[in-house]
C-alpha cells in the first residue's frame, strides 16, 4: 500500500466551504472584501483583508476560533484516517494558506496524517496580525504556466509534477487526486496512466473535466458528491490499487522462483521485488 499517494484539495473538498470566505463572512467583512475584489488578485486581496480585520480589532485568536467552526464532515475524517492507516502517503495542495489549514486540521486533530502541505505561506507578524503570501511569486518568480485556469498565485500542475517527479525516484507510486475548484484542472492533466482523479460533482473541475477532449486527461475519472461518496469512492480505488498491487508482486515473486535466469539477471530481480507487508 506504500505505492498510493492520495493528494487532497482543501476548500469544498476536506471542509466543506470555501476558508476563506468562512471567515471574511463570518467576521462581518463581506461587504468590503466583495467591494476589493474587482481590484486586486484574490491571494493578495486575503492578505490585505487580515490588515482590515486588524484594523477593526479582530485578534488572531477570534480568526482561528472562527476556522474552528467552519465545516468538516465526520465522515471526511473517517476517510483521511483510514487511507492513512491503509500505508498511503496523504498530502495538500491548496490555494488556501497555511494558517488555516493548520489550524484546522489541529483543532479535528488530523495534522499528523499529511506528510506534505503545499499552500499560500503565511505567518502572525510582530503586532498580531496574520500575513498572507502567493506560493508563487507572480511579481519575482511567476509559475508560467499558460491555463486560464490557475491563478497567478499558484499553479498545482507545478506542484503536482514536482510531487510525481520525488515519488517516481523512489518507485512506481500511483497517485489519486481529489478536488473541486477550477484550479484542480492544470493537476488533473499532469497526472499519467494508472493515476485517479476525483472531481467533486458539479463543481467547477468537473465541469472542466467534462467539456475536456476526451484523450486529454490520462488519469481514471471517479466523482463524487458529498463526504459519504468520497469516503466510499476513495477507499474502494485504494483497496483496488492495492489488491492490483499484491497480485502483481505475486506473479513476480513466482517467476522469479521458478523461471530460469542467468545469475546475474536473477540476483537483480530478486533484489528489485517490494516486500509484502
Amino acid at each position: 500500500m506504500a505505492g498510493i499517494v492520495v493528494v487532497f484539495d482543501f476548500d469544498k473538498t476536506i471542509i466543506d466551504c470555501d476558508s476563506d470566505n468562512w471567515v471574511v463572512d463570518e467576521l462581518g467583512a463581506t461587504q468590503l472584501f466583495n467591494e476589493l475584489l474587482p481590484t486586486m488578485p484574490w491571494n493578495s486581496l486575503m492578505d490585505r483583508m487580515m490588515k482590515e480585520l486588524y484594523s477593526m480589532g479582530k485578534t488572531i485568536e477570534e480568526i482561528a476560533d472562527c476556522l474552528r467552526r467552519a465545516p468538516l464532515h465526520p465522515q471526511i475524517i473517517r476517510a483521511i484516517k483510514s487511507a492513512y492507516a491503509l500505508g498511503c502517503d496523504l498530502r495538500i495542495v491548496s490555494d488556501a494558506n497555511f494558517f488555516f489549514i493548520e489550524t484546522i486540521l489541529k483543532h479535528h486533530g488530523l495534522f499528523d496524517y499529511f506528510s506534505e502541505i503545499n499552500t499560500n505561506p503565511s505567518f502572525v507578524d510582530e503586532d498580531g496580525k496574520l500575513r498572507i503570501f502567493p506560493y508563487h511569486d507572480f511579481d519575482s518568480s511567476p509559475h508560467g504556466c499558460n491555463l486560464s485556469s490557475c491563478p497567478p498565485n499558484m499553479c498545482k500542475g507545478v506542484v503536482i509534477e514536482r510531487i510525481r517527479a520525488s515519488v517516481s525516484a523512489e518507485r512506481n507510486k500511483q497517485i489519486i487526486y481529489l478536488g473541486d475548484g477550477k484550479g484542480d484542472f492544470c493537476p488533473s492533466l499532469k497526472l499519467g496512466e494508472g493515476d485517479y482523479v476525483m472531481p467533486r460533482k458539479k463543481f467547477p473541475l468537473w465541469d472542466l473535466i467534462c467539456s475536456s477532449p476526451p484523450l486529454s486527461l490520462k488519469a481514471e475519472v471517479h466523482e463524487w458528491s458529498n463526504a459519504e461518496e468520497l469516503e466510499t469512492v476513495l477507499l474502494h480505488l485504494i483497496r483496488t490499487i492495492s489488491t492490483e498491487e499484491n497480485s502483481s508482486n505475486l506473479l513476480l515473486s513466482v517467476d522469479c522462483k521458478f523461471e530460469t535466469f542467468p545469475l546475474s539477471s536473477h540476483e537483480a530481480l530478486c533484489q528489485a521485488l517490494p516486500v509484502p507487508h
